[in-house]
């Protein structure tokens, strides 16, 4: 008896592993079925066709919003993508299997590839997309080329990543000449006719016609007589004056004749990487007083204008080994003949000199951004009626006044790619006249001159 019941609990001790083992066996083939899952991708608005081993019985989905499935027979299933994003697919077979699929649906990237290609054909640009982002891979010849695929792809995309870098070292400087030339010659004729009397006859008067200043009237008296005089002042030495004492009848002649020349001509260069901006300027600030307002109402303050000789461009290298520049240039000087007085300021005008253009040059060209002709003539005549018709005689009574400007202004300015110097390559160095803190020769120096040392023989 005894060894029979031993017998029996070894057996159903051996049933108990046994059953033990299926069940572990059974869960760990469960959970293997579990996990085990099929990656797909889609695009949005696609659809794919998935043969499946067996007989369909049930399709879930985890977002209808991103992925459609539905069977189209008993083996075949229809999914399609409707939005950007991911989702788990499970399909249940009539034999109680089931199957996983994880589809993601992203964004159709041949036109992209296409379009790249097509418009960058020496470029390696890879696309990939993530949801509504795009990043964009690889290795370019130029920043240009960069921006522009990076623009092309913002038309797909929300977002765009630009992960490109440019091939090659040191990028290229390129050096702008600019040259502004200009010439102003102006001239200008006077001539007028004052003719005064100082009290010939007890008798004062004048006659002009405003080119020359008339004289002042001085009143004395000498005890109960009062006499009156025209004292004269000559304020222009250029002026010719004549003075007959017993006629007491003096006359003023202006006849002028001014030439003036002023020429400009600057040649600012300047260097910049491409598609970077530069500036330059020559030149300095002059005080401009500006009066407050509110509760520093009255107050003046002083603020800087700059003026001189100014340059800023931006170049931009392209495909074609051409240079685009956005190009602005300008001169200004300090004109005080157009100068304003406020409140005991003398507040200067400027004469200006701008141009402000896009061109395109090929490396070495010259180009002609501005210019400028300007021929100016006026004339004023001033004359005393009826005398001043008089042949002859009448020119005394007339002043005229004549000026002619003649004005010449060009701008040029020359794109060139230029690479740095060398270690072991020349230096320039600016040119003087005469050499630059001449050394002494001590042979230049006297013997026996004193060095500054004290001692010797007394």
């Amino acid at each position: 008896m005894t060894s029979n019941r031993v017998s029996d609990n070894a057996v159903a001790g051996q049933i108990r592993k046994i059953a033990i083992a299926a069940t572990v066996l059974v869960l760990a083939t469960g959970i293997g079925r579990t996990q085990s899952a099929e990656d797909l991708r889609i695009t949005v608005g696609k659809s794919i066709v998935i043969d499946y081993p067996g007989d369909i019985r049930q399709i879930s989905t985890s977002n209808p919003e991103v992925v459609d499935a539905s069977p189209v027979t008993t083996r075949e299933i229809l999914m399609s993508g409707k939005g950007l994003g991911s989702a788990t697919m499970v399909v249940w077979s009539k034999a109680d299997q089931r199957m996983f699929y994880n589809v993601t649906v992203e964004l159709n990237l041949e036109p992209l590839r296409r379009m790249l290609t097509d418009t960058f054909p020496d470029e390696k640009i890879d696309v990939h997309s993530s949801r509504d982002s795009i990043s964009l891979n690889g290795t370019v010849s130029s920043k240009e080329v960069a921006e522009r695929a990076t623009a092309l792809s913002a038309t797909f995309a929300k977002t765009v990543v630009n992960n490109l870098s440019i091939a090659g070292g040191i990028e290229k400087q390129i050096l702008l000449r600019v040259k502004f030339a200009e010439l102003d010659r102006s001239r200008a004729d006077q001539f007028g006719v004052n003719i005064l009397s100082s009290g010939a006859t007890n008798t004062i008067g004048g006659i002009t016609t405003g080119q020359v200043g008339q004289g002042n009237t001085v009143t004395a008296t000498t005890g109960n007589t009062t006499t009156a005089r025209a004292a004269v002042t000559i304020a222009d030495a250029l002026n010719i004056f004549a003075f007959r004492p017993d006629l007491n009848i003096s006359a003023f002649i202006k006849a002028l004749e001014t030439e003036n020349v002023l020429q400009i001509l600057a040649e600012p260069n300047l260097v910049t990487t491409n598609g970077k901006e530069a500036n330059f300027l020559v030149g300095g600030e002059f005080p401009v007083p500006i009066l407050q307002g509110g509760a520093n109402s009255g107050a003046v303050t002083i603020q800087f204008k700059e003026f001189g000789i100014r340059l800023l461009f931006t170049p931009v290298l392209t495909s074609n080994k051409t240079i685009k520049l956005a190009l602005r240039q300008e001169v200004s000087t300090i004109d005080f003949s157009n100068a304003v007085s406020l409140q005991g300021f003398l507040i200067p005008a400027l004469a200006t000199r701008r141009a402000e253009t896009n061109v395109e040059l090929a490396e070495g060209q010259t180009f002609v951004v501005a210019g400028l002709m300007d021929n100016r003539e006026t004339s004023a005549l001033s004359k005393i009626p009826i005398i001043s018709n008089i042949p002859v005689l009448g020119s005394l009574f007339k002043s005229k006044i004549e000026n002619r400007n003649n004005t010449e202004l060009v701008m040029l300015v020359t794109p060139e790619v230029t690479e740095a110097l060398g270690p072991n390559d020349p230096k320039p160095e600016p040119y003087f006249p005469k050499e630059f803190l001449q050394r002494i020769d001590p042979k230049d120096v006297q013997p026996g001159k004193s060095t500054g040392k004290s001692g010797g023989k007394k």
